[in-house]
């Protein structure tokens, strides 16, 4: 897994020692609202779930990156705030799926975007894609309004796609082609 750096933002590999800080994450039923697992309820949920992400990477269904800090001028990167994953990744069609997560007390503060731009540059340049996906639930107002911010255009709704909670619920399905893309 790369490391991959841009701005004030670091997306490194997550390792067993992120535990407590992935039940942060993934253990806020507020942050895993539009998620379709429920929320993560110990220390040993959030290693199964490191398992399972080490599992996608070494099957190559997906890549989970931990999204850290970075003070200007510090040689090391500040704690796990959140995540991001490249899934259904196809060379062939140059293509792949994006998702991500904060945690609940860095939202609004231009993290995600950040962490976005850095990877999408990475998608982009790099792997050589053409064109990313996401689904957002149409409740998740903020990360629809983050995605079409970066040039992601909406191209469906998809009814009843995901058990979020035990709930059935939509998804709205975005694109984002390299032309369109738009750094924050």
């Amino acid at each position: 897994m790369p490391r991959l750096t841009g701005g004030r933002i670091v997306l490194r590999p997550i390792d067993e020692a992120d535990a407590p800080a992935v039940l942060s994450i993934f253990g806020d039923p507020e942050v895993v609202r539009y998620w379709s697992r429920a929320p993560l309820a110990d220390l040993a949920a959030a290693n199964t779930f490191l398992d399972e992400m080490q599992e996608d990477f070494f099957r190559r269904r997906g890549f989970h990156w931990g999204i850290a800090e970075t003070a200007p001028g510090a040689s090391q990167a500040g704690p796990l705030i959140g995540t991001c994953k490249l899934g259904a990744l196809s060379f062939r069609h140059r293509r792949a799926e994006v998702g991500f997560l904060l945690r609940r007390d860095r939202w609004g503060q231009g993290l995600a975007a950040d962490a976005l731009a850095v990877l999408f540059g990475f998608c982009f340049g790099r792997l050589g894609l053409h064109r990313l996906e996401a689904d957002v639930d149409p409740e998740n107002a903020p990360s629809l309004r983050l995605l079409e911010k970066l040039g992601f255009q909406r191209e469906g709704r998809l009814r009843e796609r995901w058990q979020t909670q035990g709930d059935p619920r939509d998804a709205i399905f975005l694109g984002l082609l390299r032309p369109e893309w738009r750094t924050p």
